[in-house]
């Protein structure tokens, strides 16, 4: 209990003083008390400290204090806290730290950000630069004031007015303190001086104002005016805290670069060749007019943000008068100037400087541009391509160079699975052959080499092929010729390919070289070629840096380093914060790398046709009693296990829980590790019991099954399974030496083999499996990308009739939701974002449970999943054909 008030009213008169001081400042924080219910708190500083302590008086009590009816420094302290818990609340609020009712925090408290106000009270903050001579009489609004008029003598003082915003108002300051205003009341001088504290944190400057009386106003001297400029303005913007500056004195002067001169006449393959370069002459323009070298030299020596220049002031960004003292044009690499030119930008000392191309850089940019030229099948091509592919041809012979109007920077061919750009590359070779001496270097997973070699003994009957690859192996190639090597064996064995130039280097499958740092994509760089190519189906796998090491490799310096790359386009474009605008970003980004990566796809119109019709089921399959147990009690231990965990080890664990689930959703035999021999496997799964039923019926009309898995232990307990059910089944896994893949590979194409397992990494790209009339996917894999490329393997250009895709889906559990999500990603793959499993590691514990709950009820022993054979159209509104939206 405090001291009786009698005991020293003049003490009690001077605490409320300084109580009220401390609120009038906003100087409260938001906390948790010992009984764990929100409360304000007083934030004294070291001054306040020494009031209170002069006012509680000396430690002993002696006559001027006489006893224990004095107020302590402890009871002054609790005063100064129930002030600035009281005030800040209104009866007609309600919620934590607004009303007048406790609210049950916890012992960890609202978080370190601390709360805001609620309701009405609730206010944003903006600054308004002006010279400081204006009245403060002067209307706030987001329009700012005009620029100062330029007199002689020193730049004008300029300062920045607080602006209070709130429900559709705004009011200076200095004009709320002063009160009343119209919309507002007291208690928003509270979350002004609240939101004002949150703001200095963010910009020092605005610190100055929390001693004031009146927060109204920081004048700025020109260390704050440059730091406003460079980082201030920005850190406050993230805060929801915008800088409004006087019309026309940031936006006046303006930096451009004009890349390539206009007496240039070089071709684009002339402007490319023989390591040349291109001036790019950094220029400064007051409203659209350049400076002369007299105002650059004013520019240059400019002790102030503020510069005079033709009788006006000039707000100049720090950035832009270091780089105004560096004249002259500055040489660069003509691919460097070409990605200038595309992107229409270039980023100099962190300013985005925008870009005028002329002569042959601007030609070069406009060939980039447009469309390139379908080309007719080449001599000795023994097939005939399809006009995409003609296409694709024209595409491919301009990027890598074959006359003068060419550009020779290579590039990715980024076509779906199944559209043929194998052929499309044996055709570029012959293309070449025609006028360029030279050989072809193809580097493909092992998988895809028996493939490789097969399709060119078919289609260019006359071209020498030979392999760099398993014991004895040489690297010695027919004049004119292909050869065909492993990523494994370029990283194990790099200095024969990388001894000799190729004309042409192909890499097949490219995003198995999306680590830049990895041994193979170190070794495929020391591999020297007049032009590369990159073919991949998905370019973008994960993240925005697998399409930069490709690109990187096709054409090294378009994009930049990989830390640059990262900063300017993968981190805003994959986080969301493009400070550019919604989509900014991604769209500057596009006009870059649009002419170096050639994307069709299976929808697109004039491709559709040459493929056969799809037809895409998902089929939900209904958990046994034995697998609803095992799924609820492994939900159970690791809520346990997961409460106050962070960092790596609660997403190692989010990790491990979601694969378990997966495994109690194929088998309770998968998750419980159970591969002898005698296992029992029949009426344990509702999966295998849907397969098993949907195989049945597919059997019995005489057509044939691919099964993916990404689970090679569930694949091997499939194959057993169904070999005790007298069906011909094999497994295709990584496991396998290339004989053995190919022998599988033959036999399933030949049609003696009706249902062949896959491992889902190791046989998701590069396989030619055309005879299967069904493709299943047993378990989902989380990344569309990934399974599309695996139900690609069926369907693709060489097959006449349908293919049917069967997606199993264990009802009511994470695979239910996770199917509806992987539909949302597929959309954000389209747009390069797709970040797989990873992104569900960072889940809440509510977002978890939600994610992972059971929600339907287990079936009956007697009927564990599917009572009779599905039937194969699916269910309504899941068939998809080609050509129509997924």
């Amino acid at each position: 209990a405090l001291p009786s008030l009698h005991a020293r009213d003049d003490v009690w008169g001077a605490a409320t003083a300084l109580a009220l001081d401390v609120v009038a400042r906003g100087a409260i924080t938001a906390g948790v008390s010992p009984a764990g219910h929100d409360a304000w708190a007083a934030d004294l500083d070291p001054t306040d400290t020494e009031r209170l302590h002069r006012l509680a008086g000396p430690d002993t009590p002696g006559p001027e204090f006489p006893g224990p009816e004095f107020p302590g420094p402890e009871h002054l302290r609790a005063f100064c806290d129930a002030v600035a818990d009281t005030l800040p609340r209104s009866d007609d609020d309600h919620g934590a730290y607004a009303g007048h009712d406790p609210v049950r925090i916890g012992p960890t408290g609202p978080g370190s950000a601390g709360p805001g106000t609620t309701g009405t009270d609730a206010v944003r903050l903006s600054l308004r630069v002006e010279p400081a001579s204006i009245s403060v009489d002067a209307t706030p609004a987001d329009d700012p004031v005009a620029a100062p008029a330029a007199v002689d003598g020193a730049p004008p003082v300029m300062r920045a007015v607080v602006q209070v915003h709130s429900s559709g108002r705004v009011t200076d300051a200095a004009a709320l303190w002063d009160g009343p205003v119209p919309g507002f009341t007291p208690r928003h001088r509270v979350a002004t001086a609240l939101a004002l504290r949150r703001a200095a944190q963010l910009w020092g400057p605005l610190e100055r104002l929390l001693r004031d009386a009146v927060p109204d106003a920081v004048e700025l001297d020109d260390a704050d005016l440059a730091d406003l400029l460079v980082s201030g303005a920005a850190a406050l913007a993230s805060a929801g805290v915008a800088v409004h500056w006087p019309r026309g004195l940031r936006e006046a002067l303006r930096p451009r670069i004009v890349a390539g001169g206009r007496d240039d006449d070089r071709t684009p393959a002339g402007l490319l060749d023989g390591g040349g370069s291109v001036a790019l002459d950094w220029q400064l323009a007051l409203r659209g007019d350049p400076l002369t070298v007299e105002e650059y030299e004013t520019l240059a020596s400019a002790a102030s943000p503020l510069v005079r220049l033709r009788d006006e002031w000039v707000l100049v960004d720090p950035a832009l008068a270091r780089r105004a003292a560096r004249t002259g044009p500055e040489e660069v690499s003509p691919v460097r100037a070409v990605a200038a030119a595309l992107a229409g930008e270039l980023v100099v000392d962190g300013v985005a400087v925008p870009v005028t191309a002329q002569g042959g850089l601007a030609r070069l940019r406009d060939v980039l541009a447009s469309a390139p030229e379908p080309l007719p099948e080449p001599p000795g091509l023994a097939a005939g391509l399809r006009a995409y592919q003609r296409q694709g041809l024209g595409w491919l012979a301009r990027q890598c160079g074959h006359g003068d109007g060419d550009v020779g920077l290579g590039g990715c061919l980024a076509d779906d699975m199944g559209l043929g750009k194998t052929i499309t590359v044996i055709a570029l070779h012959l293309h070449r052959r025609t006028t360029i001496p030279g050989e072809t270097l193809v580097v493909c997973p092992a998988s895809v080499l028996p493939n490789w070699e097969r399709e060119i003994h078919r289609f260019a009957p006359g071209v020498p092929v030979s392999r760099f690859h398993g014991s004895g192996r040489s690297a010695d190639v027919a004049e004119g010729g292909i050869l065909l090597t492993t990523y494994g064996t370029l990283r194990a064995d790099p200095a024969p390919l990388a001894g000799r130039r190729w004309d042409l280097v192909v890499a097949d499958e490219a995003q198995y070289v999306k680590n830049a740092r990895s041994g193979t994509a170190r070794a495929l760089r020391t591999v020297p070629a007049t032009a590369r190519v990159a073919l991949s189906g998905t370019p973008v796998q994960n993240r925005l840096a697998d399409l930069w090491a490709i690109l990187d490799w096709t054409t090294p310096g378009l994009l930049g380093g990989r830390a640059e790359f990262a900063r300017r386009w993968a981190d805003p474009i994959e986080s969301g914060t493009d400070p550019g605008g919604s989509g900014a970003a991604t769209d500057r980004l596009t006009r870059l790398v649009g002419p170096f990566l050639l994307r069709r796809r299976k929808t697109d119109p004039g491709v559709a046709p040459d493929l056969p019709a799809r037809t895409v089921t998902d089929r939900p399959v209904g958990l046994t009693r034995e697998q609803a147990g095992l799924y609820t009690a492994a939900v159970d231990a690791a809520t346990g296990e997961l409460a106050g965990r962070a960092g790596v080890g609660r997403h190692g664990a989010i990790g491990a829980l979601l694969t378990a689930l997966k495994q109690i959703c194929n088998h309770p035999a998968h998750y419980l590790g159970e591969t002898g021999p005698d296992v029992v496997l029949d009426g344990r799964s509702g999966k295998l019991d849907a397969l098993d039923a949907l195989l049945d019926r597919i059997l019995d009309a005489g057509e044939r099954t691919l099964v993916f898995t990404q689970y090679v232990t569930m694949a091997r307990l499939l194959e057993r399974h169904l070999r005790r059910r007298g069906v011909d089944a094999a497994i295709l896994h990584g496991g396998l030496t290339l004989p053995a893949r190919t022998a599988l590979v033959d036999r399933f194409q030949a049609g003696d083999l009706p249902v062949l397992l896959l491992s889902l990494t190791a046989a998701g790209t590069g396989l030619n499996l055309t005879r299967a009339d069904h493709v299943v996917h047993y378990d989902r894999w989380w990344n569309p990308a990934v399974e599309d490329q695996a139900t690609d393997r069926a369907h693709r250009i060489g097959r006449e009739r349908p293919v049917h895709v069967h997606r199993l889906v264990a009802e009511g559990t994470l695979e239910d939701r996770i199917a509806a999500l992987l539909e949302r990603k597929r959309a954000l793959s389209d747009s390069v974002l797709a970040r797989g499993e990873d992104a569900l590691t960072g889940l809440s514990d509510a977002q978890l449970a939600e994610l992972v709950a059971l929600t339907a009820d287990p079936a009956e022993t007697e009927d564990p999943g599917v009572s009779e054979a599905p039937e194969l159209s699916g269910r309504s509104g899941a068939v998809v054909t080609a050509g129509a939206a997924r």
